[in-house]
């Protein structure tokens, strides 16, 4: 079995409204003392959103950090002061993609980061049936794709596709897609 690290304190180093910067100490199994420092945030939600024809709405955004364009899916932060997984689901389906759905499935749930973040992706697949444009919040600009599931296999196989959360989420939701519809 796996040595485990005894933490032996706990500090908040600095917060903001969606992220909090940890330091713990712990100790070692042979005694010695060690620093961790992580973040922890509130969670997330990941979504899946599928039209009637079976095709995905994917989202193409700049990621400022990697100074590039980035495919994902829909999806953010929770609030867990104002709303439930469900309802920050919903948001975000709407905010980034446009979409409605008439039912959304949670098929999963992961954490993304665990070697330096607390964090929880809660995944879900939508069933679409409206479309409309985006409303992002003023830090974001999306636009809109959307591509039948073979085409998303090969924008992974290019990497073109390369935001980690949206391929666990494909490597999650593929399975389940497969259920639903034969893939191409």
């Amino acid at each position: 079995m796996p040595k485990r690290l005894k933490k032996l304190s706990e500090e908040v180093v600095l917060t903001n409204q969606w992220t909090t910067f940890m330091h713990d100490t712990y100790e070692k199994p042979n005694g010695e003392e060690g620093d961790y420092y992580y973040i922890r945030y509130k969670g997330n939600t990941i979504i899946i959103p599928v039209l009637e024809d079976g095709r995905v709405v994917l989202t193409l955004q700049h990621r400022y950090l990697a100074d590039k364009q980035s495919i994902e899916f829909p999806g953010g932060g929770i609030d867990p002061h104002e709303e439930d997984i469900m309802e920050s689901a919903k948001r975000e389906l709407y905010e980034e993609a446009g979409c409605i759905a008439t039912e959304l499935v949670k098929i999963g749930v992961f954490e993304p980061v665990p070697g330096y973040a607390q964090d929880t992706s809660h995944l879900f697949i939508a069933h679409v049936t409206e479309v409309h444009n985006t409303a992002p919040d003023d830090t974001e600009e999306f636009e809109v794709l959307v591509r039948r599931p073979d085409e998303i296999d090969r924008m992974v196989m290019n990497n073109e596709i390369w935001h980690g959360q949206t391929l666990a989420a494909w490597a999650i939701a593929r399975g389940h897609l497969l259920k639903m519809q034969p893939m191409e």
